[in-house]
């Protein structure tokens, strides 16, 4: 008898694209989530008193648990089925954005944000498996894959633009609040619109469970504390050592117990090792130029932070015009690798532009242009590199496989983010020595911040030539 509990024939006679839209909205609030509290800082750490020090909790405490947490919440995705796990994130989220709203300390603040992310790493992998559940057809496939990763470009960019207007015209509170009737549309509408997916029996194991999720959490946790303890230093030292003995303790688990949370196994599917990489790397170049390009057109250009969203917009248009009508035709036509590598390279040539934008620049001359070139090379590079992680993966290991590459993607982006901030604060600092942080010397940190998410991004290229199998056009 087999140990997967597949889908009814007739589940799949539900509206795809109804479904779609559900599944789009999720991934759209997970990733906004992640930005729309940028602008409003400020706000909460005056209303709550945080120190500058702590005010970095408010992001750490998302990214944490939401890296953290993925890889379980895939295995959960297997076990009981995509769609009840994907409405228990939601519950989560919900619930979680109502504390936050509300927050009235610190304590509080950090608690909520920390389920938030809980809420979202049930939520990332679950839809995605739904998706390729849904999708069983590879031309519709790699359509929907184009709306899927045109709302997570729009759910970064709509964060920021959101965080602008909601702080600035209502409060800083509903940065939060608009989760929740976002949050209980899509439980609604997911009950009724989602198929229940595979399940596979099976019991959940714990310690390897609680082994890889410290392990992420440490190794995350290192990573953003590094501008507070310095990275050649005895505390961060400590804190990796400690998170490669309990990545090595997980492996040694996995290899022992009966039905292990991450199969070694999984990684010989094709191309899943060396995708999980490319995602990680790409996150790694493409979260520090959003971060950094944000703070160049406010600080360098001196734009507030409502107009500072209103020229991301341009970048959110191009990904989700050519992620929905360009990307899934370029994939069925030539496979994913030639896409891939065309789009990496992109993204490579719009950080070195940006390694050179001066600090009295012009949006039309020095931003537009690398911006839109970025976008392209994420329109071209997001969709390949995540079929390429997940596509050789067993349908009933769709679920574990979709968490792990969205911890790649999380852990890549706060190593990225980690690596661009120290060289960017070593470069500002050193130009500054003596004459003080000015305008002049923040921009030479940015430069510098840039060219690191160059060498990133290059790096990821090498792997996509040499380390991704060419597959035949679909």
């Amino acid at each position: 008898m087999s140990d997967t509990t597949t889908i009814k024939t007739s589940e799949l006679k539900v509206n795809r694209w109804a479904a779609l839209a559900i599944l789009c909205t999720a991934q759209f609030m997970v990733i906004m989530d992640t930005s729309i509290i940028g602008v409003a800082l400020p706000a909460i750490q005056e209303a709550l008193n945080y120190t500058p020090s702590e005010l970095s909790w408010i992001f750490n405490a998302y990214v944490i648990i939401f890296g953290g947490v993925l890889l379980l919440g895939g295995k959960l995705s297997d076990l009981h089925g995509p769609k009840k796990v994907f409405l228990w994130g939601f519950a989560v989220l919900t619930a979680a954005s109502l504390l936050t709203g509300l927050a009235w300390s610190e304590t509080s603040m950090n608690i909520g944000r920390a389920m938030q992310g809980l809420g979202a790493a049930l939520i990332a992998p679950s839809a995605l498996s739904l998706l390729m559940t849904i999708f069983t057809d590879p031309k519709e496939l790699a359509k929907a894959f184009g709306f899927w990763g045109a709302s997570a470009a729009a759910g970064g960019s709509a964060g920021v633009f959101l965080g602008g207007v909601l702080t600035d015209y209502a409060s800083w509170r509903w940065t939060f609040y608009i989760n929740i009737p976002m949050g209980i549309f899509v439980m609604i509408a997911g009950a009724m619109l989602l198929v229940s997916g595979n399940r596979r029996k099976g019991k959940i194991d714990y310690l390897g469970a609680v082994l890889v999720t410290l392990a992420t959490m440490v190794l995350v946790y290192s990573l953003v504390m590094v501008d507070k303890n310095g990275l050649l230093t005895t505390h961060t030292i400590g804190l990796f050592a400690t998170s490669l003995a309990l990545f090595i303790a997980f492996v040694f688990v996995q290899k022992r117990v009966q039905a292990p949370l991450l199969p070694l196994s999984i990684f010989k599917a094709p191309n899943l090792s060396s995708g999980n990489l490319i995602m990680a790397l790409m996150a790694g170049a493409w979260i520090p130029l959003w971060f950094y390009l944000n703070l160049y057109l406010q600080q360098s250009l001196g734009y507030t932070a409502f107009f500072s969203g209103l020229a991301l917009l341009p970048m959110t248009i191009v990904i989700m015009v050519l992620m929905v009508g360009v990307t899934g035709k370029l994939i069925a036509k030539f496979g994913f690798k030639k896409p891939l590598i065309a789009g990496l390279v992109a993204l490579t040539c719009s950080l070195l532009w940006f390694s050179q934008v001066p600090v009295n620049g012009n949006f039309l001359s020095d931003v537009l242009g690398a911006s839109l070139l970025g976008a392209l090379g994420m329109s071209l590079a997001y969709i390949p590199g995540t079929i390429a992680s997940i596509s050789g993966a067993k349908p009933e290991e769709s679920g574990l496989a979709s968490g792990l590459v969205n911890t790649t993607y999380q852990v890549g982006s706060a190593i990225g983010l980690a690596i661009a901030a120290a060289i960017a604060i070593g470069t500002t600092n050193s130009f500054s020595a003596e004459a003080g942080v000015t305008t002049e010397a923040l921009n030479v940190g940015f430069q510098a911040a840039f060219k690191a998410a160059a060498c990133i991004s290059g790096l990821s290229i090498l792997i996509a030539v040499f380390g991704i199998k060419q597959q035949r056009p679909q």
